[in-house]
């Protein structure tokens, strides 16, 4: 498997260079709210310049991380540092941290420069460096035309970019982002990612976001760290994340993944023989080591399987069902096809044609398929 599998900047990845300092170290990190444990024994590095992610469902203890980082929080053992210094016991107004919040907290009674403003001016910032990198902000995030405007008078997206324009126009050296596009919609939402992409490059700064939402990690990362029950099961990219999930509970976080459990029979030169549950023979590439006779999971994405009405020219890795459900999305077209085990397959095929003279309808018998290097076997 390749060292940096799909990292979107191929150029940029610190974290496998042995030699290179985190700028962001959680050093053995719990933190407990009474008898409830928020984060358990955490360790982390965060590199200078990475955008990075905390991934998660709610209460998996990634905003508590996020809280401790910003100072609002103070961590119950272990320790933590930012560019080699440790924070413990530094209060949030000494550190060089700026936290956005999901409500973006802009002060309904200030213009839009006079939010962004507020924190230098805060700092004693002389007016005209203040106002002159208030300018700067304002054409960063595309608002000058929108700089006498109090935050009622705009759209939820132009307040997101107020938010965001304050929270860098002190140059801090970490951005720590707390769901920050929760309340957008769909389609402003996929535009202000990219937004937010271009801005830290730009910037040269550090970004570290939390989010529950697996897309947006995925677009906007240079690694994620998917967390559960204040422990982080993965940290990788999103290709690796998603294309090689270390256990079950990633691969299914992460997108959607069909499952076959089985008993491993064999392995022979790096392919492993399962004989699953589903009721045909799966080979699949082994991975890594696995125990003779062990109980394995082999997980493969829907868009990685073949759906035919012909019988492929294969004897594994095939096996026949019945089209169950359909969900026409127009770029794809998803199947759930039930197999004589009573086991429902997702595949999703791409529509790249613009008509289909004869698709495959509900009720038809056809067959699945797929290769070796498809899936991935997983013993937990």
């Amino acid at each position: 498997m390749p060292s940096s599998l799909g990292s979107i900047r191929r150029s940029f990845t610190p974290w496998e260079d042995p030699g290179a300092k985190p700028y962001i170290a959680f050093q053995n990190v719990t933190k407990r709210f009474g008898t409830f444990t928020a984060v358990e024994n955490l360790s982390l590095d965060v590199y200078e310049r990475e955008f990075f992610s905390l991934l998660g469902p709610s209460g998996c203890g990634k905003t508590t991380l996020l809280r401790m980082l910003a100072g609002f929080e103070e961590p119950t053992e272990g320790d933590l540092f930012l560019d080699g210094q440790p924070l413990k016991g530094v209060p949030p107004h000494k550190r060089p941290v700026n936290m956005m919040f999901q409500s973006y907290a802009l002060f309904p009674h200030m213009s839009v420069a006079d939010n962004i403003a507020f924190g230098l001016k805060q700092d004693g910032m002389e007016k005209t460096a203040r106002d002159e990198r208030v300018e700067q902000m304002l054409k960063l995030v595309k608002l000058e035309e929108f700089a006498r405007r109090k935050p009622h008078q705009l759209s939820g997206g132009q307040r997101q970019r107020v938010a965001l324009a304050r929270a860098v126009a002190k140059r801090p050296k970490l951005l720590i982002l707390d769901e920050p596009l929760g309340a957008l919609d769909k389609k402003l939402r996929e535009e202000t990612q990219f937004e937010l992409m271009d801005l830290q490059q730009e910037l040269g700064l550090t970004f570290m976001i939390v989010t529950h939402d697996q897309e947006e990690a995925m677009t906007m990362s240079d690694r994620i760290a998917v967390m559960d029950k204040g422990e982080i099961i993965q940290t990788g990219t999103p290709a690796e994340i998603y294309e090689a999930p270390n256990s079950r509970y990633v691969a299914d976080f992460i997108g959607s993944v069909n499952t076959f459990e089985g008993r491993l029979t064999s392995v022979d030169n790096g392919l492993a023989r399962i004989d699953s549950a589903a009721g045909f023979p799966i080979v699949a590439a082994a991975g890594h080591e696995l125990a003779d006779n062990a109980q394995v999971w082999f997980a493969i994405r829907p868009e990685k399987v073949d759906v035919t009405r012909e019988r492929p020219d294969q004897d594994v890795n095939l096996v026949e069902g019945e089209v169950w459900d359909i969900a026409y999305l127009g770029g794809l077209t998803v199947f759930n096809v039930r197999l004589d085990s009573g086991t429902v397959v997702k595949a999703m095929v791409i529509n790249s044609e613009r008509a289909v003279d004869d698709p495959i309808g509900y009720e038809e018998r056809v067959w699945l398929s797929f290769t070796p290097e498809c899936g991935i076997v997983l013993d937990r």
